[in-house]
């Protein structure tokens, strides 16, 4: 079965400093991955790399069977290939209803607006609760929410998050993980970055760990790990 991801020796970087060196891996077209692995080391590179934001100087990305390698971020999206990125990157001005409406602006995306609206204030009750109130207000685990609801509005065929849970206190990441996981459930194939590996496992079929600007390791289901193992495999050596 072709995957509907596919990253081929991939390296990419910021100026001098090269960060993918020969990355590869690959998505299945019903699957979800995650990446984990120590910061700075390539994660975030990689997603702006598959997504355009990055220009990739050697290797090959392949997205349903077409070529993507440095395609601009407007054709990735059109094609349903859909970044929500760490970090708040919102339009602090817009009120959430407003914010999540014009999310989904483009042509393919426009037919079903209103029943996608419907279903991402279902799977996070908080925004339907403030849909008026702007996004410059709202909390850290809020803004987070209404990130994801934007790339939920591009109907995405593949939905890469990063760190979605970063900073997020006990109660807030809890339940967050809670509407990615009904995500999953929906049948949206996600790409995953995280370091709790443990969630990773729960809502993913593989991980890859990423490490030094390619996969040191591939994880799945039928052989966990546990948390001495994420300890070696962080810092080496003997876990405590």
């Amino acid at each position: 079965m072709t995957p509907l991801l596919t990253v081929e020796n991939v390296g990419a970087g910021y100026g001098a400093i090269t960060v993918l060196r020969g990355l590869s891996l690959h998505v299945g077209p019903h699957e979800s991955i995650g990446l984990f692995g120590p910061n700075g080391h390539g994660k975030t590179t990689l997603l702006r790399a598959i997504s355009g934001l990055l220009k990739v100087s050697t290797g090959r990305i392949t997205f349903a069977g077409a070529d993507i390698t440095n395609q601009r971020p407007v054709r990735t999206v059109d094609a349903g290939l859909i970044h929500s990125p760490q970090g708040n990157t919102l339009f602090g001005d817009m009120a959430i209803g407003e914010t999540l409406e014009l999310a989904a602006f483009g042509p393919r995306v426009r037919p079903g607006r209103s029943e996608r609206l419907d279903q991402v204030l279902t799977l996070f009750p908080r925004l339907a609760e403030r849909r008026r109130q702007l996004a410059r207000t709202l909390s850290g685990g809020e803004r987070q929410m209404l990130s994801i609801g934007c790339a939920l509005m591009c109907a995405p065929r593949l939905l890469m998050l990063d760190e979605p849970t970063l900073g997020l206190s006990p109660r807030l990441k809890q339940e967050l993980a809670e509407a990615i996981g009904k995500i999953a459930q929906a049948g949206v194939p996600l790409v995953v970055v995280e370091q709790d590996v443990e969630f990773l496992l729960s809502l993913t079929d593989r991980l890859y760990m990423i490490e030094h600007g390619s996969v040191a390791r591939e994880i799945d289901r039928a052989h966990p790990i546990d948390h001495d193992e994420v300890m070696q495999l962080y810092f080496g050596g003997e876990a405590h």
